[in-house]
């Protein structure tokens, strides 16, 4: 009797997003993108496979789980645990991208250290350095344990019979893209190469219990490499954001079944790898800038209020259509803070270039931040100097209102705590304020217009305008 063998079907995949083609296409329908189809061969089961992740398939009641097995391990990094909801779960499978350089294999490398000294054995997956390479860059950071086992090697066969050998309770796996599987006839980065070594990573951290780390290198748009689904996958997604060139860092989480993902983790780049910031208001204000334009900001990041410098430029426009350029802000809504200024405040900006920065490379993505914005825009246009011990927190509507906004109360506690006098709040705030008296001076308005007359009312001097040169 003949016996049936498994069929291979030859496919077109896309790169980018795993999007499935039985033919070669220019343009990836699914992304958009040019020339990004690669032919595989997908192998056909005749018969269907399943995953237990439990060791049993019968169900069991809610109330007869333990979770006890599940206790967070720390991993001596405060901004690190912030962000993974309290520290590492067992079992856990997290994807850390971001950026080249910008501090993804310090991190983790960091952390594994940290892990070896308390007592847990860590095993380091290398697949694009050597382990004289790993061990320099240890040296520098101060990284020495006995516990912590370095395997640089791409062949999963490999990964498997070390991590069976160490037994460690967190592997870091550094990157997906280069580990492979022979048995997959496809190239090692491809779509398929990446989802099946995803899916046995997957396996491994639920049914024994290992919290895994893997590294996903990133497309030119930002996004992680390799198919969406290896995101839906993992338990938690973590991105690093910042510049290169600049020392801070934020490490933010996109996905995370077992904490918020409103948190974020602060870190300043140094030479002997990267130092938390406990306190990143005062860190972001530190170098504040005194002039036209130049004001401060709260943005609620989890649990966490900041204090943000925004700088604001608004110059005469040299161009038919006036620019309109941010660096951590939205620029629809600056477009939209300049329309409201004209049309509620009698401030014409449609004939000067806008620019808005958030300063530290911070993403400011809340609308308590308007009308500080605005402030700034109106300070700029009219080169009148801002106070310097004043905050600015309320979001703006079209009609020029400004509108409530959440957790006034952590907000002021953290302006109070780094030195400032005043704050400006939205009225309705300011009508049912809750608590104890408010540790500064609030000033509560109604409209937008009504708080460019109350800062003008404050003694703003104004700027010495620039001299012209020849």
């Amino acid at each position: 009797m003949a016996i049936k063998k498994n069929k291979s079907k030859h496919l077109f995949v896309c790169q980018s997003c795993g999007h499935q083609e039985t033919k070669w296409l220019g343009k990836c329908p699914g992304c958009g993108v040019w020339n990004s189809f690669v032919e595989e061969i997908h192998e056909r089961s005749s018969s269907g496979s399943g995953l237990s992740l439990s060791g049993s398939a019968s169900p069991v009641r809610l109330s007869d789980v333990s979770a006890d097995d599940c206790k967070r391990i720390t991993t001596g990094i405060p901004e690190f645990d912030r962000v993974l909801g309290g520290g590492l779960v067992p079992g856990g499978l997290t994807l850390v991208g971001g950026d080249p350089g910008i501090g993804k294999s310090t991190l983790l490398l960091q952390a594994l250290g940290n892990l070896a000294q308390n007592g847990e054995r860590v095993l380091y997956v290398t697949g694009e350095e050597s382990a004289s390479q790993v061990k320099m860059r240890a040296d520098r950071m101060d990284v020495k344990s006995e516990n912590l086992y370095l395997l640089p090697h791409t062949n999963l066969n490999a990964i498997r019979s070390a991590r069976a050998e160490v037994n460690p309770t967190v592997m870091v796996v550094d990157s997906i893209q280069t580990v492979g599987i022979d048995e997959l006839e496809s190239a090692i980065g491809s779509v398929s190469q990446i989802r099946a070594v995803t899916q046995h990573l997957m396996e491994v951290s639920k049914k024994e219990g290992v919290t895994i780390f893997v590294v996903g290198h990133v497309t030119k748009e930002g996004t992680i490499a390799g198919p969406k689904v290896m995101e839906h996958m993992v338990d938690t997604v973590l991105y690093f954001e910042g510049e290169r060139t600049g020392p801070y860092r934020i490490l933010r989480a996109h996905k995370n079944r077992f904490g918020s993902i409103q948190e974020i983790g602060v870190f300043e780049m140094r030479q002997e790898g990267l130092h938390p910031v406990s306190n990143p208001s005062e860190l972001f204000l530190s170098q504040r800038a005194n002039g036209p334009g130049a004001t401060v900001v709260t943005s609620l990041e989890g649990s966490r209020p900041l204090l943000l410098e925004v700088q604001a430029l608004a110059t005469h426009s040299h161009l038919g259509t006036p620019r309109r350029t941010t660096s951590g802000f939205d620029p629809q809504r600056v477009a939209m803070l300049c329309a409201v200024l004209a049309a509620r405040a009698d401030m014409d900006l449609a004939s000067l270039d806008v620019y808005v920065n958030v300063v530290g490379g911070v993403r400011l993505n809340e609308p308590a931040a308007d009308l500080g914005v605005a402030l700034a825009l109106a300070s700029s246009a009219s080169n009148h100097e801002l106070p310097t011990d004043m905050v600015a927190i309320g979001e703006i509507g079209l009609t020029g209102e400004v509108r409530a906004i959440a957790r006034i109360n952590d907000r002021i506690h953290e302006v109070a705590s780094l030195g400032f006098n005043r704050c400006i709040v939205p009225q309705i705030e300011l009508d049912r304020w809750r608590g104890a008296d408010p540790a500064i001076p609030l000033i509560g308005v109604s409209t937008l217009k009504q708080a460019l007359r109350i800062v003008g009312e404050m003694g703003i001097k104004q700027a010495p305008k620039p001299r012209k040169t020849a």
